[in-house]
């Protein structure tokens, strides 16, 4: 099919690649516009912006979709299907309407479930055990178009955001690429979701970050594994030289008591309201992740110490 793909992060990159892969043709990517990374901060391009250059392709980076330029430019492009894998933005209906077949949405959830912008972190925070990636027809409502193929994902006792989000973006990019054919040939079956069951998956706040001990265990647990490896849940650790900020970046829950935030043993493993936290790898601030081992072996931590 005659294509448009509109993705931004490494997550879409994986489904473009799939479709440029399967000989589809893609008139034009979209991605955010090149931003501050590195240590220089200097503008880059997305990782799909990257990709779509190395490979030829036309590239848009439009600060807003709906500019009435942009949106002329859009239809102009005379499409059998637009495809929309974490974009960034929302598009307004004359986008949507513009192709052919419509605009299909690549989402990582199980619809209704984590509607929004963070579905595969508030998947690991909520401690779901299952999730999913699915491809829906996309509507104006926000992630409430009908579901035309899905795949079920498990998520384990010591997943993160991380290893979660890197097997969905290749089963989401193979799921993808098998039912672009079917929209073509107008087999695909389009699904209503269910009205009830919608949570929404809202945006990571960095206040969200901060552990707090007094909570349960398994909370703690969850949101650990949610924040990683980005932006990573964060607690203070007492020093001789001043408290310092250490990201958890993978635990387990375990059964164990003490006071709240009060560390039980020398191998990190920490009181919560409930439980108790192990630590299992850990990034002291201005340094790189290490496992627990490590990381205690340039800094031992004593039981009985209190972490804020």
């Amino acid at each position: 099919m005659r294509l448009t793909f509109l993705g931004t992060p490494d997550f879409a990159l994986v489904a473009l690649r799939r479709i440029v892969e399967a000989g589809h043709e893609v008139a034009c990517v979209y991605s955010q516009p090149p931003a501050p990374r590195g240590r220089g901060h200097t503008l880059q391009p997305s990782p799909v912006h990257a990709f779509a250059l190395d490979q030829g392709l036309i590239v848009r980076t439009p600060a807003s979709m709906r500019d009435p330029g942009e949106i002329f430019a859009f239809q102009a492009l005379e499409l059998d299907a637009a495809v929309v894998v974490a974009f960034g933005q929302i598009l307004p209906a004359e986008v949507l309407e513009a192709p052919m077949f419509g605009a299909f949405n690549l989402h990582g959830s199980l619809l209704p479930r984590w509607r929004g912008a963070a579905p595969i972190q508030r998947a690991v925070m909520a401690g779901d055990p299952l999730t999913g990636v699915e491809v829906m027809r996309m509507t104006e409502g926000l992630d409430e178009g009908p579901v035309l193929a899905s795949e079920t994902l498990r998520i384990g006792p010591l997943d993160t955001a991380g290893t979660v989000h890197d097997r969905m973006a290749a089963i989401g990019a193979d799921l993808l690429a098998r039912t672009l054919p079917q929209i073509e040939a107008g087999t695909a079956v389009e699904t209503p979701q269910a009205e009830d069951g919608a949570t929404y998956a809202k945006k990571i706040r960095p206040k969200e970050a901060k552990i707090a001990w007094t909570r349960p265990g398994a909370e703690i647990d969850w949101k650990i594994r949610g924040l990683s490896p980005f932006p990573g849940a964060w607690f203070s650790l007492p020093t001789d030289k001043g408290p310092v900020r250490v990201k958890a970046l993978l635990s387990a829950f375990e059964d164990a008591d003490g006071p709240a935030g009060q560390v039980l043993d020398d191998r990190l493993l920490v009181a919560a309201g409930a439980g108790a936290v192990r630590l299992l790898r850990v990034q002291r601030e201005g340094r790189g992740p290490q496992d627990a081992e490590a990381f205690l072996r340039g800094q031992p931590v004593a039981a009985g110490t209190l972490l804020g």
